[in-house]
């Protein structure tokens, strides 16, 4: 079972067959909407938006922990993660499809852990390399298929949002070595690796992050919209091949391996 979840511009999974809505709830409250259980091209899968209903969860208020444990629950072997995110690298242009290998976290007061209450031990789970190898060469893998650009490597820097960042912060991440800046990466891989669940993410690069456009002074809402409306689509053609070639190998182990 494949768990896909969906970032701002794909709130849908467009071809879900026979889709059920599944209505969890976990110890640590409820996902971010109902989960969609179907087949997809042919693939057993799993669907949520990690936004909930109407794009109406501001990546600070997304319930992490109930969204990982649900799809958990729900049968998920391994998750792929879509995520927006702005491009700081010179080679990561608005549209582009990027597999990070790498995260920094600069969140702050979200649920990062499982392992923060009295009635189970601290468990420091190892995080080397956050993002599952053999996920990401198959979303690689899947690229080439379909002739799709993709960049198979990257740091992706997690931000807290809703607001976009500042011509000075994006300058820090770029001395810090990102080459991504999103709002939603992070807790969401540290609580797949809690789980055992392998995880990966693909990323569409909405816009230059701020200060990096020489065209623009202030970046458009409106322009996001539209880059993600067509990146959103190469990116179904990479999931859904990768979809295909994780089910018909090997399930991923449920452990750390990168």
């Amino acid at each position: 079972m494949i768990a896909i979840i969906g970032g701002s511009g794909l709130n849908r999974l467009e071809g879900l067959e026979r889709g059920t809505e599944l209505h969890l709830e976990t110890r640590w409250g409820s996902p971010s909407c109902p989960i969609v259980e179907g087949l997809w091209h042919g693939v057993p899968t799993l669907f949520l938006p990690r936004h909930g209903a109407g794009h109406s969860l501001p990546p600070h208020r997304i319930n992490y922990r109930a969204n990982l444990w649900a799809l958990k629950e729900a049968g998920a072997r391994a998750v792929l993660s879509v995520a927006a995110s702005g491009g700081i690298r010179k080679d990561c242009q608005p549209g582009t499809l990027v597999v990070p290998d790498q995260l920094i976290d600069y969140t702050w007061g979200r649920d990062s852990t499982f392992f923060d209450g009295d009635d189970a031990p601290v468990v420091h789970v190892d995080f080397t390399e956050p993002y599952h190898r053999r996920l990401r060469e198959a979303l690689m893998e899947a690229a080439l298929a379909e002739g799709i650009p993709l960049i198979g490597d990257g740091v992706y820097a997690c931000t807290q949002g809703p607001r976009l960042e500042s011509a000075a912060e994006v300058r820090r991440l770029a001395q810090d070595g990102c080459t991504l800046v999103g709002m939603t990466g992070m807790p969401e891989a540290a609580l797949a690796r809690e789980l055992g669940l392998p995880y990966a993410c693909l990323s569409v690069v909405a816009n230059l992050a701020a200060g990096l456009d020489p065209q623009a002074r202030v970046i458009s809402v409106e322009e996001i919209h539209h880059v993600l409306a067509q990146g959103m689509q190469a990116a179904r053609q990479v999931l859904a091949r990768a979809a295909g070639l994780i089910h018909a190998g090997s399930a991923p182990p449920e452990t750390g391996e990168s």
